[in-house]
């Protein structure tokens, strides 16, 4: 039966919703991890306080509206666009930006906080 089952989702083709929403759950927890080990870590050393507490919020909140985007571009599809194999670059290139900003801007900006502390 599980064979079955296995074999059926593999013939099913990819609902580009429901991946890309897949996607931006797994970024937000990856961004969000990202930001407390890296960002908060790097305001820590810089001074002590709230400020550390209050930038992850911020820096939380903030992405929150650009991974939504990401999500509402696909989740509009039709059921018929849904499974269209005709949107997979694009999938493709949305996913890839997705991560992009998920991993990048935590690095990015932990760079510039440490820069920041060593100029001041």
């Amino acid at each position: 039966m599980a064979g079955r089952t296995a074999r059926r989702q593999a013939e099913a083709p990819r609902d580009w919703r429901r991946a890309m929403s897949d996607h931006v759950a797994y970024a937000l927890l990856v961004y969000t991890g990202l930001q407390i080990f890296m960002t908060v870590k790097a305001l820590n050393e810089g001074g002590s306080g709230l400020l550390p507490y209050a930038a992850l919020v911020i820096l939380v909140a903030g992405i929150i509206p650009a991974c939504r985007w990401f999500e509402k571009r696909w989740s509009d599809l039709s059921d018929a666009q849904a499974i269209d194999p005709a949107h997979a670059a694009a999938f493709r290139r949305d996913a890839s930006a997705l991560w992009l900003l998920a991993i990048g801007l935590p690095v990015a900006l932990t760079i510039l906080i440490k820069a920041a502390f060593a100029l001041f």
